[in-house]
């Protein structure tokens, strides 16, 4: 804030987020310190550029006023993004019936004895805020490290532990991976058990083939073809396990 007697004046640098095409403004504050109505006026040495509303006006005393300054849409950006635009902002006491339409260019004139206070501001272009990220990177909860890529676009495999660890831990990967761990153990233990039963039926068979050789008789015809279709039915379940 200025140093004035009159009027306290925030901010003394003009920011302006600048944009391409657009127009934009800023605002200045300006406080009086004193028990007198003080009469302002503001002045640029680039008119056509900015307009300012109001460009004079009257502060009432221990009170403040705002004055909003409007940078035209401009079609190419200043070099290194540099301005050399400056704004004059001219103090002078007036008296207590004085309005803003009574505001002239002579109260504001120091050779006819005014204590004009004078203060100078510049303006700054400043980088437009960007927008949020959609996606937090980096923060502390719900994030998973990422495998780096490197110029060519090449995934750095040294990253692939660090990146499948990550997965892996993840609440709803070990709930699925423990559904299909279970299934994996039902399906091996139905596989194990139907290996058992042909097995066993393989073995009955055998044993009636030599209890019919011993005896001088033959197996029955329909119990051979029972045998057999449950072989196949349990060999087509081995396979479907």
């Amino acid at each position: 804030m200025s140093t004035g007697e009159l009027l306290g004046i925030e901010p003394l640098e003009l920011k302006f987020p600048f944009e391409l095409k657009k127009q934009i403004s800023c605002s200045i504050q300006l406080s009086n310190k004193t028990d007198d109505h003080v009469a302002f006026k503001v002045k640029t040495t680039n008119p056509k550029k900015y307009c300012v509303r109001p460009n004079t006006g009257i502060v009432l005393p221990r009170s403040t006023c705002d004055v909003i300054v409007t940078m035209q849409a401009q079609k190419e950006a200043p070099p290194d993004m540099q301005c050399k635009d400056k704004f004059l902002l001219q103090s002078v006491k007036t008296n207590d019936g004085t309005n803003p339409k009574d505001i002239n260019a002579e109260m504001f004139n120091k050779e006819a004895g005014h204590v004009v206070e004078e203060c100078k501001l510049r303006v700054v272009y400043v980088s437009p805020p960007q927008p949020p990220s959609p996606v937090p990177e980096g923060s502390e909860e719900g994030s998973s490290p990422r495998a780096s890529v490197s110029e060519n676009g090449n995934v750095n495999s040294a990253d692939f532990p660090t990146v499948t660890k990550a997965f892996t831990d993840r609440p709803e990967v070990q709930e699925k991976s423990g559904e299909a761990k279970a299934l994996i153990s039902r399906l091996t233990e139905e596989k194990n058990n139907a290996v058992q039963v042909n097995n066993k039926l393989a073995q009955e068979l055998e044993l009636l083939k030599r209890e019919a050789n011993k005896s001088g008789g033959g197996v029955p015809i329909m119990f051979v073809i029972l045998i057999g279709l449950l072989g196949i039915i349990l060999g087509y379940l081995m396979k479907k396990t």
